[in-house]
């Protein structure tokens, strides 16, 4: 069976597909890539389905060798990898011989690159996915991040490379917002018009201090309802909650499932892929948008990535 050789892991890199969805009122969520849209494409530039199971890089790639070779596709940030010394592109399928080495670096855009190899990487399902729920330790490579020896097995393939890249214009359309999308969250209503406004209309900072829980932002604090409090309750993927600091969190894909502090608003689901390229110091800022319009997004950013290599 072919496998990679984790010479070096990078900052963080981790087994992730498409999450295994339905498990909240067991306390688990969904997890998965962080940026589900280049996971899907660059499995579709490898010839994999589109929810194979690749190494999601975060901020700082690794070193790995390929001892049997494989046909891979980069995608998401460009970490300025390099195949035996010679750059890579990404969006873009390659073959490696067998022997070679695949080296990634800091990343020049974007927090987070897709190495899709064909076949995907075949670790054992848990709760349906091969997903790394670093939280719980479920999943992946023994449910935590790549070190330096591992070795990863790689699913078995057939047919040739096919040299496709995903056009630039496509490319431009899906390219990561910092304009944020929200529609009104359950407790909208509880914040004063000032705190409303002061939310929209603030450019915040995202933290260092935020990962694949969520996105700690940074900038002045608006007036909290009831001091930041309420009782505790379900909460969804991308949910903006305004703790007693009054400086909101945006959860992630492996956020609490449920949580006490007010909701100001929700990032749509045609923007969550544009978390998990955040990067710390980037700045966002929030557009409130209705459900109808939220709706007609994600149809027409799923029609477009219907039609995108198929």
């Amino acid at each position: 069976m072919p496998v990679i050789r984790v010479e070096s892991p990078g900052l963080l890199t981790t087994v992730q597909d498409l999450g295994r969805p339905g498990f909240g009122p067991l306390g688990v969520s969904p997890s998965g890539a962080a940026d589900p849209v280049a996971l899907m494409l660059g499995n579709r530039l490898a010839g994999n389905p589109d929810g194979a199971a690749a190494l999601e890089l975060t901020l700082v790639g690794g070193t790995f060798v390929f001892p049997e070779g494989a046909v891979i596709a980069l995608a998401g940030s460009d970490f300025c990898a390099t195949l035996d010394g010679r750059p890579v592109a990404v969006w873009t399928a390659h073959a490696v011989r067998p022997g070679q080495s695949l080296q990634m670096g800091a990343t020049r855009s974007g927090a987070r690159c897709y190495l899709c190899v064909r076949g995907g990487i075949d670790v054992p399902p848990v709760m349906g996915s091969r997903s790394t729920h670093l939280l719980s330790g479920l999943g992946g490579l023994e449910g935590r991040a790549l070190r330096k020896g591992d070795v990863l097995p790689i699913g078995p393939s057939s047919g040739f490379l096919r040299r496709r890249t995903i056009a630039p214009a496509v490319l431009e359309i899906l390219r990561p917002r910092r304009l944020l999308r929200v529609t009104a969250g359950p407790q909208a209503a509880w914040f004063s018009k000032s705190a409303a406004r002061a939310f929209y209309e603030t450019l915040y900072r995202v933290s260092s201090d935020s990962n694949r829980m969520g996105l700690r932002l940074e900038g002045p604090p608006i007036e909290t309802p009831h001091s930041g409090q309420m009782i505790t309750e379900g909460v969804p993927l991308g949910a903006v909650q305004v703790p007693a600091g009054g400086v909101p969190i945006i959860l992630f894909i492996e956020q609490q499932t449920t949580g006490g502090y007010p909701k100001i608003a929700n990032v749509i689901s045609a923007d969550l892929p544009s978390l998990g390229q955040l990067r710390p110091g980037d700045e966002v800022r929030f557009e409130l948008v209705k459900p109808d319009t939220a709706r007609a997004l994600i149809r027409e950013r799923s029609e477009l990535l219907g039609g995108i290599l198929k």
